[in-house]
């Protein structure tokens, strides 16, 4: 089923691709023939993100066959959470699903999706029970979603997987960069959108290549303390650096007690002036932790009353 350009789409589907020349036709034919049965108008986005071979030509031959079918290109290749920044900007469809470009993702599964959100659902997250990657992939993704869950208490168990569906307000209020885009639920639970997650199929690779790398462990860590801040600390950052130049502060002052002790009895410190240097890193360290706090409570204080003034404005 199409829709003309001036009606909206009921669904959207955004798909980051780099490099899917013999994956992008298949995929988007196996959407178009769902949509169809579900009865249900459609747009499907594709995102060059920096391809370097036919990919974004092939894009362009489906689009002159279906209108529905976008193509937008990156410059060079920005990363993922970049990737789908952009298609969420450019997708028109009340509910918005995510699909990687490998065919890994079936689209067989779109209907599941959709229950789920009609059950109350805001966020719909793929869990790829039973994976077709090697052991290089699988086993660092299922130590880093154990991880995560007991981290966060998020219960999704495949954070990692592509497909995904959301109501439209999700991705409006998401602001996604580096490695989040592995952590969205993450991210959307904190905002207090409900988040669900099914059992979907996954495919062995049959095409390309897989853009997994070692590398990008570290920077999913790196991204990882991010996310626990951002949702552990994001309205109240003072209580963490507060906390944090406590730890600190607390034993300098009790060295700089001890040193003033010896100082008083015995008349000198001896050899104890290393331990006195320590006390005072130590209170200078605490000292410039609790004042980054209070910083970032007077920004957090002025971003919190620039958004209620608006809130009232548009109320009024």
């Amino acid at each position: 089923m199409r829709y003309s350009k001036t009606e909206v789409p009921q669904i959207s589907f955004v798909i980051p691709v780099k490099d899917e020349e013999k994956s992008v036709e298949q995929l988007s034919n196996e959407i178009v023939k769902e949509c169809v049965k579900l009865k249900k108008t459609y747009e499907i986005i594709f995102i060059d993100d920096g391809s370097v071979d036919k990919t974004f030509e092939i894009v362009k031959g489906l689009y002159l066959k279906n209108k529905n079918i976008k193509a937008i290109r990156h410059r060079r290749n920005f990363g993922k959470s970049a990737a789908l920044s952009t298609g969420f900007a450019g997708a028109n469809g009340d509910i918005v699903f995510t699909l990687d470009g490998d065919l890994q993702d079936n689209p067989i599964e779109i209907p599941k999706f959709l229950e789920k959100l009609d059950q109350g659902c805001d966020l719909v997250s793929g869990w790829k029970k039973k994976r077709y990657d090697s052991i290089l992939i699988t086993l660092p993704s299922i130590i880093g979603n154990f991880l995560i869950r007991k981290l966060t208490g998020v219960k999704v168990h495949d954070l990692n997987c592509g497909f995904k569906a959301y109501r439209k307000e999700v991705i409006q209020n998401l602001n996604i960069y580096g490695e989040l885009y592995r952590f969205i639920p993450i991210l959307a639970n904190q905002k207090g959108y409900k988040t669900g997650e099914i059992v979907v199929k996954h495919r062995p690779r049959n095409f390309g290549k897989s853009k997994y790398s070692w590398f990008k462990i570290i920077k999913v860590f790196l991204d990882l303390i991010t996310v626990l801040f951002l949702t552990g600390h994001a309205t109240h950052p003072g209580h963490f650096f507060g906390t944090l130049g406590l730890i600190f502060f607390a034993p300098g002052l009790l060295i700089g007690l001890y040193i003033t002790y010896l100082r008083i009895t015995t008349g000198g410190i001896g050899e104890h002036y290393p331990l006195m240097f320590l006390g005072v890193l130590l209170m200078v360290v605490g000292v410039q932790f609790v004042s980054t706090g209070l910083l970032a409570e007077m920004v957090t204080s002025s971003t919190k009353k620039q958004h209620s003034d608006n809130v009232i404005s548009e109320l009024l």
